[in-house]
């Protein structure tokens, strides 16, 4: 999928060894039904390599474009987040998300999988705008509908309806 992010560790030493990767566009378009489209994310791999075991620690930051949840207009999100991974040599599946299986002929990983992961799960589920930058039009035709809709709660309801509302509560 990307193979420009894979990381051969066959010739590699025993011990802690870093690599940085810049992840854009492109990334996410290897990705369908992304729920991330573009962005631009700094990531960094510190992997650390034992005789039968290898630890990924990737950290991601950056901003990756999303609609604001109140006026809907795309922005820069924030990115900011951390995951641990550990690769383990075998043949044995076992149930934890955070650790990949690899054979023992495997001679290279390939993050690209867990990186976007990471930045998806590090996206705030209600993305906004800061204070004061939303569209000012939205807010007020927000503004104007909350208004009508406090006016509708104050009328005079039709019993039958009265009745059947009280089915809800």
């Amino acid at each position: 999928m990307h193979k420009n992010l894979d990381i051969p560790f066959v010739g590699l030493k025993q011990g802690v060894h870093n690599f940085n990767f810049e992840i854009g566009k492109t990334f996410f378009d290897a990705f369908p039904f992304s729920i991330v489209e573009k962005g631009k994310i700094s990531v960094e791999l510190s992997l650390d390599k034992k005789d039968t075991l290898m630890t990924g620690t990737f950290k991601a930051k950056g901003t990756v474009v999303s609609n604001c949840v109140t006026c809907n207009e795309l922005f820069d999100a924030p990115i900011n987040g951390e995951m641990k991974i550990y690769y383990k040599f075998g043949y044995e599946n076992e149930d934890d998300e955070n650790l990949i299986i690899l054979p023992p002929e495997a001679y290279k990983i390939e993050p690209a999988q867990q990186i976007y992961e990471l930045i998806t799960v590090s996206l705030s589920a209600n993305p906004r705008h800061k204070e004061g930058e939303c569209d000012q039009e939205v807010l007020s035709l927000l503004k104007g509908y909350q208004k009508e809709v406090n006016q509708n709660k104050n009328k005079e309801v039709d019993p039958r309806w009265e009745k059947l509302n009280k089915l809800n509560k």
